[in-house]
Formats: C-alpha cells, structure tokens, sequence
C-alpha cells in the first residue's frame, strides 16, 4: 500500500499508524485537536491515548494546555509532525518494547510500589478517597526520544505518576514553595532528601518492600497475614 493510499479508516491498519495519518489528515501541523475527536474517529480501539503518546518517542510534538496555555484543557496541539510511522521502514520508530521478565524484575526490584509517589498496588490514593492505584512502567528519563527498555532505563510508577510526568504536569507548585517544605523538615529528613536527590530516588525501607509484596496478595491472604501479624505483635 502506498503513503497516497493509506486513511486513517483503513481499520486494517495499526491504531498508531490510524493516529499518526489523521493527525496528519486531518489537523496537521499547527492544528488544534481534542482526545473526544480522535477517540471519535479512531472508534473500537483500546488506548487511543496511548497511541497517541506513543508518538512523541518518533519525534512528534503533541502539546496540551499545559504546554500552551492558550489552549483549553480539553485541547491538544499538534506542534511537529515527526518520522512518517505509516512507512514500512519507520513503523518500529519511537516503540519500546519491554519483555515480560524485565517487567516482572523491575516490579520486584521496586517492591511493587509508585518509585514517585511511593503508593502501592491497589492502595487508596489518600488525595482521592475511592482512587486506587494501578501501577505501570515508566521511564526514567521519559521524554528521552528512543529511551531503552532496559531494566536500568525503566521505573516502577502508578498511572497516575505516569501520565502526570509524561505530559510535565506535576503538581503547579513553585520552587519557594518546595524550598519552605525543605526548610521544616528536621536535620535527619534534610539528609535523607538530599541523598535521594542525589540518587534521583527515594530507597525503600524494609517495612516498605514488605508492604508493596503484601499488597500483590489476594484479599483473603491479606487478611490472614494481618491476623498473623496481630497475633505476633502480642506475643
């Protein structure tokens, strides 16, 4: 099939290729979108959004309001449009894949716990009664273009976390608001902060890993090693 060829309503094709020929198409460069127009046009897909974001690894600018704040919360910006993934030789472009024993060991290795926020699997965000967290693989480096899929490369993050440091979000605080918070906490606490600064990460207690592996168990077994602990503390 030819580049003249392709549409976007071929359903034949990948949901990425879908994605990338209507943002061509469709928007083009310096054109405003919204997540409902492409959810519309790329209809029975799963993750239109991440197929979206899978984009920006080849070389594509997508912006949102955070980015450009003249937009509207519910609009994107198609700033670049970057390597032609509709191309045989550019449809691997940008992809990382991760194997399912690296997955499996940087879970593991992060004691099933968000390496940024520090929630667990299936745990209650405490902003967020009701909102439990669902963890996923991240980047360190994740706005890298090409960044590996290597064990060393990934990090453990809930969906949350995820999204948020994808799109730069984070919380809207500012550098003397987080320099107030440092400068309350007790000399022990600024050590710490400072070697996880270092480091680029928070080490995890051995309470913590106990933690994140007890949270992977079933509900039932939770609760049996609840009652286990209770018994062994009165002991």
């Amino acid at each position: 099939m030819t580049d003249a060829g392709m549409s976007w309503r071929n359903e034949s094709l990948g949901a990425r290729v879908r994605v990338a020929l209507w943002l061509r198409d469709e928007v083009g460069e310096g054109g405003v979108f919204s997540k409902a127009s492409i959810r519309e046009a790329v209809k029975g897909t799963e993750q239109v959004d991440r197929r979206m974001r899978d984009l920006r690894p080849a070389d594509w600018s997508i912006l949102t309001y955070r980015d450009k704040p003249s937009l509207q919360p519910d609009q994107l910006y198609l700033e670049k449009i970057g390597l032609p993934i509709w191309e045989p030789e550019y449809r691997a472009a940008g992809l990382r894949q991760i194997s399912a024993k690296t997955r499996r060991y940087v879970y593991e290795r992060d004691g099933h716990m968000c390496r940024r926020c520090g929630v667990a699997a299936g745990e209650e965000y405490a902003d967020e009664p009701g909102t439990r967290a669902r963890l996923t693989l991240g980047h360190v480096r994740p706005h890298q273009s090409g960044s590996g899929a290597n064990s060393e490369d990934l990090i453990t993050e809930c969906a949350r976390c995820n999204e948020t440091v994808k799109h730069l979000t984070g919380v809207q605080m500012t550098k003397e608001q987080v320099w107030d918070r440092i400068k309350e906490l007790p000399g022990r606490g600024k050590r710490d902060l400072l070697v996880w600064m270092k480091a680029d990460c928070r080490p995890l207690s051995a309470a913590e890993k106990a933690w994140g592996m007890y949270r992977q168990l079933p509900a039932a077994v939770r609760e049996e090693l609840e009652g286990d602990l209770e018994t062994l503390m009165r002991r």
